[in-house]
């Protein structure tokens, strides 16, 4: 029997702050927006980037931990599986949905970018980036 790999790895920027529900059994799931950026260079010289808009979903601890640190606008390393949903709407329209569900999250850069530091933290753990 052969093996298969579903692994997704992005880095860009939360296009949107984490919300984070409930399932009916109490288990934490939190959604957010990642946004990439590609460049380049066309033959006639001129600069082109495109962005690529990727849904998220965490679940268990990950979605706490998400919905606690992360915010719109910081940069995010997200690794985990793509999967397909999809769904038809009230109208009968069959509807498909990609989303990379998290098994991985780092923060990078700054991780006060929308807050203050506290005055018992010290600089040393500030920068650091955790991985969650």
């Amino acid at each position: 029997m052969s093996r298969g790999l579903n692994k997704a790895m992005i880095i860009g920027c939360l296009g949107r702050d984490p919300e984070m529900r409930y399932t009916p059994s109490g288990r934490p799931v939190t959604t957010f927006s990642v946004a990439t950026n590609r460049s380049w260079t066309s033959n006639e010289g001129e600069q082109h980037t495109e962005t690529e808009w990727f849904n998220i979903v965490a679940w268990g601890s990950l979605a706490e931990i998400c919905k606690e640190h992360l915010v719109k606008g910081q940069q995010v390393y997200i690794e985990g599986r793509l999967q397909t949903r999809r769904w038809e709407d009230t109208k009968g329209c069959k509807h498909n949905s990609i989303e990379i569900v998290a098994n991985e999250m780092m923060i990078l850069g700054d991780r006060r970018k929308n807050d203050q530091p506290d005055s018992n933290e010290s600089i040393e753990e500030e920068n650091n980036n955790f991985p969650y």
